[in-house]
């Protein structure tokens, strides 16, 4: 069962960092043609900025899974740099343990918050706002596979 799920954790960060490609390639062209619209044609495209703010905003949350699945989280290593063999998996199987539990807060919260504001509209793209937040229970699923993923190789290992 764990070989199948890493597989499919290192498929679904295959697709992430895709899309990650895409939606960052994407913005800076976005913000390139209304910096050239703006300051050379003197016609702003009103949608742009706001695009742009919710592909920044995926881009983060999307990079942070990214992240974690390569282990490049931020973390304080001076406390963990003393410990025994022994005391530092523990602390792995926590700190993996702890991101599974933030990763289901996400989904929970996430999804409700999504359907709070359900009717909700972005003022200049007139789209649902909540497709823009479903990014936190859609990345909440995403830590959640890889946490439980690293945590069981760990306590296998």
């Amino acid at each position: 069962m764990l070989t199948i799920l890493q597989k499919i954790c290192a498929a679904l960060n295959q697709v992430v960092e895709y899309l990650l490609f895409t939606l960052g390639l994407s913005m800076a062209l976005i913000v390139a043609l209304q910096v050239f619209c703006r300051y050379v044609l003197n016609a702003s495209l009103f949608w742009s900025e706001e695009l742009a703010r919710y592909m920044l905003v995926w881009l983060s949350f999307f990079g942070a899974t990214v992240a974690y699945y390569r282990n490049l989280h931020p973390g304080v290593d001076a406390l963990t740099a003393v410990l025994s063999p022994e005391k530092k998996r523990l602390s792995r199987l926590m700190v993996h343990l702890v991101c599974i539990l933030l990763s289901l807060v996400m989904i929970v919260s996430g999804t409700q918050f999504a359907w709070f504001i359900r009717r909700q509209i972005s003022p200049a793209l007139a789209i649902p706002k909540w497709m823009i937040l479903s990014v936190i229970p859609i990345t909440g699923v995403i830590f959640f596979l890889y946490g439980l993923a690293f945590f069981l190789k760990l306590v296998r290992d």
